[in-house]
């Protein structure tokens, strides 16, 4: 899901989450009923689903309209979903910040995550930059041991390799140069990876709130900007629509997958969010005529499962380390997204 573009601030976890150990322990919960937890699963697999129309709403309007333009609409108008969380969570409070250096450097990265994914939808199907945008996981482990000083054991390091051998295959190396464009996607799940760390640092002292309007601001701060030169006046009711429509689809989304990692554990939701991989093909199929090359039935299987079983070993080590108080809220893709 290379398109959602907000985060929460919980400790981190991802649209392929990766859970972190929390800072402190906390005491061990009553376990969340049942129907709540399917509540989770449901608003998940909603927020899949919306991101997934937001994006074919991006690759759809990129051969009329530039990157920063569309990533200006699709700021400007997920304020609206978004406002409704400022409201609920304080209002105009949550523009209090005790750090307002690292709402920059986390923006500035989101924001490189955000034109890399959307510049690469331009050019590829859409099935294959989910595919490689499910690397991030990957980039999450080997970043955490330089920016966080985390330990990564062998086994972990073990499934790093055979996700990346997975998105080399997709990748597809032609004469032994790398695409262009399938390292634009490459360098969005890096650079999302990067800020999720740097939202997992700021979530120790701000609110969600906090974290996700000051990154939805530079967005539409630096959309506004990038876009002048390129400013295409949309003909069309229907561009207008799509374009208003990218917003506030990905907003809603990102609410919808805010409250999925509230109501349930992230390692029982975090999985589900592969299905990313079956709304890629259908959409491209259904909308751009896309079929899946046989590079992406071999590579993404391998990516998909080196995701599952970090996520299956950090659950683990948090498990045996630190008692979860809530469950794990996500710190979305796109801007990950």
């Amino acid at each position: 899901m290379p398109s959602q573009s907000t985060a929460t601030a919980a400790p981190l976890s991802t649209p392929l989450s990766t859970p972190l150990p929390r800072p402190l322990p906390t005491p061990i919960p009553a376990a969340p009923p049942p129907g709540t937890v399917l509540h989770g699963i449901g608003c998940l697999l909603g927020a899949v689903l919306l991101f997934a129309v937001m994006d074919t709403l991006i690759k759809g309007l990129s051969p009329d309209f530039g990157t920063f333009q569309i990533i200006f609409f699709r700021s400007l108008f997920a304020l609206v979903p978004i406002g409704f969380a400022v409201m609920r969570a304080g209002g105009p409070a949550v523009l209090r910040t005790r750090r307002p250096a690292g709402h920059v450097l986390r923006s500035l990265v989101g924001l490189g995550a955000m034109i890399s994914f959307f510049a690469a939808l331009r050019y590829m199907p859409l099935a294959d930059v989910y595919a490689i945008s499910f690397a991030a996981p990957l980039f999450l482990t080997a970043l955490s041991v330089p920016v966080l000083g985390e330990a990564v054991g062998w086994r972990r390091w073990t499934a790093v390799l055979v996700g990346f051998a997975g998105v080399l295959v997709v990748i597809g190396p032609t004469s032994g140069v790398f695409s262009p464009v399938a390292l634009l996607a490459l360098a969005g799940a890096f650079f999302y990876a990067l800020a999720m760390l740097l939202v997992r640092r700021l979530s120790r002292t701000e609110g969600n709130a906090t974290i996700v309007l000051y990154f939805t601001l530079t967005c539409v701060a630096a959309g506004g900007i990038g876009m002048i030169p390129d400013w295409v006046t949309p003909e069309r009711p229907g561009q207008v629509a799509m374009l208003i429509g990218v917003g506030i689809v990905g907003g809603m989304a990102q609410l919808l997958l805010t409250n999925a990692f509230r109501l349930a554990p992230a390692a029982v939701i975090a999985p589900l969010e592969y299905t990313a991989l079956f709304w890629g093909l259908l959409f491209g199929w259904m909308f751009f005529g896309e079929l899946p090359t046989e590079a992406l039935l071999l590579g993404g299987p391998l990516i998909v499962a080196s995701g599952l079983y970090i996520l299956h070993r950090e659950t683990r080590r948090r498990a045996q380390r630190t008692p979860e108080a809530t469950p794990d809220a996500p710190a979305a893709k796109g801007d990950a997204p």
